[in-house]
């Protein structure tokens, strides 16, 4: 009997070591044959960035970069040579940089160029913030570039004629076409045709452009290269809203890559899948494809990446960057000598969106305003800054150093003691707060409507005296508010501030005022 139980005990054990083995072996087949790729299929990646500024490292350091991404480009490459690089929209517009002299000339988006060039990006969308520059740095941006540029309804308009914007190639000026098409070839040699449409928000009206309607531009977009490629994917600079309306217009199209919002969102609307990354190459969209030419079916997944200081910087575009960002460091050196002292910790975001910032008071704005009252020593009545001059439209997290400050005022200018009249300075109030959405509206310190009353530090406003206000010197010129400029009567006395004075750069106030 006792023989028999070991007997027994050890078949028991035999029949469950060869279960387990066989199930070992079934779970690594299975991996096997999910990590392979199918014959027949085309795999294809894309990396999607949008709104993206700043060519450095963001936040002290700690995310964005581009020589990160590149990093990021460079590995998917590896993992499958059909990965494309693209961006979709705001690139030459808001940067520090980009207001900074090189060789005698603004940057204006040179530097974004160079260094999308060395990464070898595809196809980018048009911005609203592209047309921020003048024609003419636009057509120097465009000429210089590598990569393809699309939009369906953006024009270049000349005496109410409008064409396609166009670069210069060898000396040849080649018109811009408002979609893009991309082959890829499969293992068996059969190739894959993927289109690309754009469009891009109407919220910049310049002269030289001409936008037509983004939904009719974009269906007919559609229409035009649908029979021509296998797949077609958005690549859109609109609002959430917008995208989602052209999500409900084109059914088909399988994914809409968005910039426009600066913060990272994943949406669907029926089976159209709407991805936008966070600004300044925060994060990254990476979208794998599968595409199965016998049932004409696609498929992908979509990986929200973080570009942090875990990813190693590509040595090539870590170079430019360098590059460039001694230009910055020299420039802003002048003004304060630790460009990367961490001068504050913000413990919640401070708001420094276009969408914002000229709309409704933010805690960056009235940082602001009292930064400039700081800088007189709080011996004003209140300060005003005109939201226009916030240029970096995003918000300010965690770690604040001085290069932080310098994009967000990139054009600087002095800090403005004025003796002003009450009854002008009511107008000024009144049409700073009336003109929500635009860069006149005024930022404010010190200066609060209170039941259809303006109170200022003192008390009520009264228009028969006379006050001291900081005014940063851009709205003494009459640019955004026609009724205020040094020229008018009921301006009394103006006080420029010296180079040594912390009033001299409104940024050094800025500074100086965190930093206290």
């Amino acid at each position: 009997m006792k023989q028999f139980r070991v007997l027994l005990l050890l078949l028991v054990a035999s029949f469950l070591i060869n279960c387990s083995s066989q199930r070992n072996r079934i779970t690594t087949q299975k991996t096997k044959h999910q990590s392979k790729k199918e014959a027949g299929k085309t795999y294809f990646n894309i990396i999607q960035l949008n709104d993206v500024y700043e060519i450095a490292p963001i936040q002290g350091g700690m995310y964005g970069g581009m020589a990160r991404v590149e990093t990021v480009h460079q590995n998917l490459l590896k993992e499958n040579k059909n990965t494309m690089l693209v961006l979709a929209g705001d690139f030459l517009s808001p940067s520090l940089l980009g207001t900074m002299k090189y060789n005698g000339s603004r940057v204006r988006g040179k530097q974004m160029v160079e260094v999308m060039n060395a990464m070898n990006f595809d196809v980018v969308a048009f911005g609203n913030h592209e047309f921020d520059v003048s024609y003419t740095n636009l057509q120097e941006r465009l000429n210089e570039s590598n990569f393809d540029w699309i939009s369906a309804n953006v024009l270049h308009n000349v005496d109410n004629t409008h064409s396609y914007f166009s670069k210069v190639i060898n000396g040849k000026k080649e018109a811009l076409k408002e979609y893009y098409i991309k082959e890829f070839k499969n293992f068996d040699g059969t190739k894959l045709k993927v289109g690309f449409i754009s469009v891009c928000i109407p919220s910049n009206p310049r002269n030289y452009v001409y936008y037509g309607n983004m939904y009719k531009e974009m269906q007919r977009s559609y229409n035009e290269i649908k029979n021509q490629v296998d797949v077609v994917i958005g690549l859109t600079h609109a609002s959430l809203i917008q995208d989602k309306k052209i999500a409900k217009l084109l059914p088909n199209v399988p994914l809409i890559m968005g910039g426009h919002e600066h913060t990272n969102s994943y949406d669907k609307v029926g089976e159209v899948v709407i991805t936008k990354a966070d600004a300044n190459a925060k994060t990254v969209y990476i979208h794998r494809f599968e595409y199965s030419p016998k049932t004409k079916e696609v498929h992908f997944k979509s990986e929200l990446k973080e570009i942090n200081n875990t990813i190693p910087f590509n040595e090539k575009v870590k170079a430019i960057v360098k590059k460039w960002q001694l230009v910055l460091e020299d420039k802003i050196e002048e003004v304060v000598p630790n460009p990367y002292e961490v001068i504050y910790k913000a413990k919640e975001p401070l708001d420094a969106r276009e969408s914002t910032i000229r709309s409704i008071q933010t805690n960056m704005g009235e940082i602001i305003a009292k930064s400039m009252s700081l800088a007189y020593d709080n011996k004003v009545d209140c300060a005003l800054v005109n939201g226009g001059s916030v240029r970096i439209d995003d918000v300010l997290r965690g770690n604040i150093n001085a290069v932080d400050i310098f994009r967000v005022l990139p054009y600087g200018g002095e800090v403005l003691k004025v003796e002003i009249k009450g009854s002008l300075l009511k107008k000024v109030l009144n049409f700073g707060v009336d003109a929500s959405g635009t860069g006149a509206y005024l930022q404010r310190f010190n200066a609060n409507k209170v039941n259809g009353k303006w109170m200022l530090k003192n008390g009520k406003l009264e228009e028969d005296k006379t006050y001291t206000v900081a005014f940063s010197d851009y709205l003494l010129r009459g640019l955004d508010i026609p009724m205020l400029s040094d020229k008018m009567s009921e301006v009394i006395n103006v006080y420029k501030p010296k180079k040594e004075e912390i009033a001299y750069d409104i940024r050094k106030a800025v500074v100086y005022y965190l930093k206290k």
